[in-house]
Parts: structure tokens; C-alpha cells; sequence
């Protein structure tokens, strides 16, 4: 089955719909108004995206420290440099070389002692000045003694030639040895979590090493980086530092680093709803030093609020053998879902007060009770009993009436003592 489209309805296609490729800027729109595309301050790779303009004396600076500028060049244009170092050197000694064999006449006279042998024109002057700075020595040409210029400029060449292979190895060990490379093997995980650990809201987010020679130690931070843009066109860059719980690290294994969402925290009063219409960039980084060179090193990397998932928590990827600790470096990023309530940490911690703590119930009254606690004070009591009353018979002449009570067991019991008359009665 095949289907026509008319020209008149692809034209009317095209003014309708416009093609957009991956390169385009595309703005983002919400449900009130479309705003415009932001960048990061920081990228995910860790480099600023941060372009000067109009730097007074630029390269005046550069040259001032050209060490650090060919260091931090890229590999290219170092060996460009490198190269053109090199010709460039070799061919202005031997333009010498071809001015000193001119003014002596040694292009002319090939009978008399020349000041350099065998350079009778200039491609032979510039392999004597290759050969003399690479220190080759073909033995075919060579120097004389009877021009001290030349040997001044031989002289002259040998100490540039030193100069030049020291710069160049020590701008190409530098390079090597670079920070950056070393940066690049400690990564931080694509998303931080919003999760509860203690029953408190925290921020966390993963950071890992992921060389068999591990750091000797580093520290953690993170800030808050907000942008405004006033109506007169002003723009305001404001930092946040955020409290790290335990930022000092051993970075053995992957570590989660988390901060609490407590009072004082610019999370504190950010719900859900909020963290989805913030705007704002979360920078982190950890600064260590390497054991094998014992260099200082620095990993950043940010995230957006888009990249600040809310009820989620790392995998665990730690697992524990006979021999060792094994890492599984694919649960990295690995996250799971949790509860987590969508309310701000300020919300949830005022109802956290409200809520009545199960240890403390009330208790209902005793007269409300189905059934009375067998441990009651009322059971405890003693109840009285009917007095006994016995009689004893004494041999005194004189009635004397005793009344004995003890105390001592539950009975209570009374004694009265009569006369030998009346002995015979009992009562």
C-alpha cells in the first residue's frame, strides 16, 4: 500500500515544523513562562566554563610565566613549539655558520685553511649547525683553528643546545605528571540523593578512586553557587558553603559523602516542589594527595537540581570475602528507591515534635481500666480481720485487764486476764 502526499501539504509541513539538531540551543519551558538555557559553572568533567575578556597585559602574563603557560597547553601545540624550537635554532646558527664562511672566503678558495671544513654553501653551513647542536659528528666536517669567530659560535650553540633539551624534558615530565591526569581516575557518581539516615534529611553523593594505589588522604567539600541576574543587567555570584559530615577521608574504598539538611543548611526549607524550581548549582569537590608522587591533587564535578534525586540511595557495593574486600564498581551510580517524605527538612522536623513518641503513651486511669494491675497499691494493702479475744487464767488476787495486739502477723489478737474465780468461764 503506498501513500501520496500533495507538494501543497509538504509545503505546508515545512513552514509548521523546523528542523532542530543536537547542537541547537533549546529553551526550556515550564507551565508559567519559557526560560532561557543555563550552563553550568562548573562542568560535569570539572573545568569551569568560565571565558575572560580583555585581559589587560595578556600575554604579558603568559610569557612572565611560560613554564606554567606551556604546561598547561595542549600536547599539539607543545610539540609544535618543541619543533620549531629546534629547526628555528639549527637554522639561525647555521646562517652564522654561512656569514662567517662568506666573510672568510671559504665558498671561493679551496686550496688555503679554512675556518670550517667542507661548508662551501648554505645547506652545508645548516647541517654543520644540526650536527654540531645533536652532537652527531659524521667526521666530515668539522672545525679550524684559524677563525675564533666560528669557535665563539660553536661555543655559543653547545650551551643553547643545553638549555633547550633541559626545558623541553622538564616541560614534557611536568606535563606528564600532570594533576589533571591523576584527577581523571577519582570520579564523583552522576547524581546526588536525597534520603533520610537518622532519621534526618541529607544530601549525599558518591566519590571514588579508582586506581590500585589508593590516596593517602583528602577532604571533602561542597557549595551552593547561585547566579542573579538584576534588571539593570548586573549579575550577582553568590557561594553557600554546606557542613560535611566526616570530610575528612581515607579514600580506600567509594565512599558516600552526605551532609544534614538541618537548621542553617540553604536546603533547610526546600521541599520536592521547591527543588524542581530551584536554580542553583551544587559544586563539590575533594581535594587529596597522591602516596606514589605525593602530589596535590583536586576532583570537581556539579550538579544541577535535576540531578539531585529525592528519595533515592546508593547501592551497596562493598561485599565482604574470606581474603578481602570485594568493589563492584558497576553500582556506582546504581540508585534505588526509598521513602523519603516530600515535605522540607524545616516541615518534617516540626512534625517529628508533634508526633507522640510510642514510649511515652499516656496510660488510662485506674478507674478506666478493664482489669486492675495485679502489682495495684490497692492490692498491697492490708485488710483488717475480726479481733480474737482469748482468755487466760492468772493467779494474782488483783484483776488486772492486759490487751496484747501484735502487729507483727496479719491476726490481731486480744487477751484479757481475770481472777481465779472466774477461771471457769470462757468467753
Amino acid at each position: 500500500m503506498c501513500f501520496a502526499i500533495s507538494p501543497y501539504r509538504l509545503w505546508k509541513m515545512d513552514k509548521q515544523y523546523t528542523t532542530v539538531s543536537a547542537t541547537d540551543d533549546v529553551d526550556v519551558k515550564t507551565e508559567n513562562e519559557p526560560q532561557p538555557k543555563k550552563y553550568r559553572y562548573v562542568r560535569k568533567e570539572g573545568n569551569c566554563n568560565v571565558v575572560f575578556r580583555r585581559v589587560p597585559e595578556e600575554w604579558l602574563l603568559f610569557v612572565t610565566d611560560i613554564f606554567t603557560t606551556l604546561v598547561e597547553i595542549r600536547w599539539r601545540m607543545m610539540f609544535l613549539i618543541f619543533a620549531l624550537s629546534y629547526i628555528l635554532s639549527w637554522l639561525f646558527f647555521g646562517i652564522l655558520y654561512w656569514v662567517v664562511a662568506l666573510a672568510h672566503g671559504d665558498h671561493r678558495n679551496t686550496t688555503s685553511d679554512p675556518c670550517m671544513y667542507e661548508v662551501r654553501s648554505f645547506t652545508a653551513a645548516f647541517l654543520f649547525s644540526l650536527e654540531t647542536q645533536t652532537t652527531i659528528g659524521y667526521g666530515f666536517r668539522g672545525m679550524s683553528e684559524n677563525c675564533m669567530i666560528a669557535i665563539i659560535v660553536v661555543t655559543v650553540q653547545d650551551v643553547i643546545s643545553c638549555f633547550i633539551d633541559t626545558f623541553v624534558i622538564g616541560i614534557v615530565v611536568a606535563k606528564m605528571a600532570s594533576a589533571r591526569k591523576r584527577a581523571q581516575t577519582v570520579g564523583f557518581s552522576n547524581c546526588a540523593v536525597i534520603n533520610l539516615r537518622d532519621s534526618y534529611l541529607c544530601l549525599s553523593w558518591r566519590v571514588g578512586d579508582f586506581r590500585r594505589h589508593h590516596l593517602v588522604e583528602g577532604a571533602a567539600r561542597a557549595q551552593i553557587v547561585r547566579s542573579t541576574v538584576h534588571a539593570t543587567g548586573k549579575m550577582d555570584v553568590t557561594f553557600e558553603d554546606l557542613v560535611i559530615q566526616q570530610k575528612d577521608i581515607t579514600l580506600v574504598t567509594p565512599t558516600t559523602v552526605f551532609h544534614r539538611i538541618e537548621l542553617g543548611s540553604p536546603l533547610y526549607n526546600m521541599s520536592l516542589k521547591d527543588l524542581r524550581k530551584a536554580d542553583f548549582e551544587l559544586v563539590v569537590s575533594f581535594t587529596y594527595t597522591d602516596d606514589s608522587s605525593g602530589m596535590l591533587h583536586q576532583t570537581r564535578t556539579s550538579y544541577t537540581p535535576a540531578e539531585i534525586l529525592w528519595g533515592q540511595l546508593f547501592q551497596e557495593m562493598i561485599r565482604v570475602s574470606r581474603r578481602n574486600y570485594r568493589v563492584d564498581y558497576s553500582l556506582f551510580n546504581q540508585t534505588a528507591k526509598v521513602l523519603v517524605p516530600e515535605v522540607s527538612a524545616e516541615e518534617y522536623e516540626h512534625k517529628k515534635q508533634w508526633r507522640p513518641s510510642p514510649r511515652h503513651s499516656p496510660r488510662l486511669p485506674d478507674r478506666c481500666s478493664p482489669r486492675t494491675s495485679p502489682r495495684s497499691p490497692h492490692r498491697n494493702e492490708k485488710r483488717l480481720k475480726a479481733p480474737t479475744v482469748t482468755v487466760e487464767l492468772v493467779k494474782d488476787s488483783l484483776p488486772e485487764l492486759t490487751v496484747s495486739t501484735s502487729e507483727a502477723d496479719d491476726q490481731h489478737q486480744d487477751r484479757l486476764t481475770l481472777p481465779d474465780d472466774l477461771s471457769q468461764i470462757e468467753i
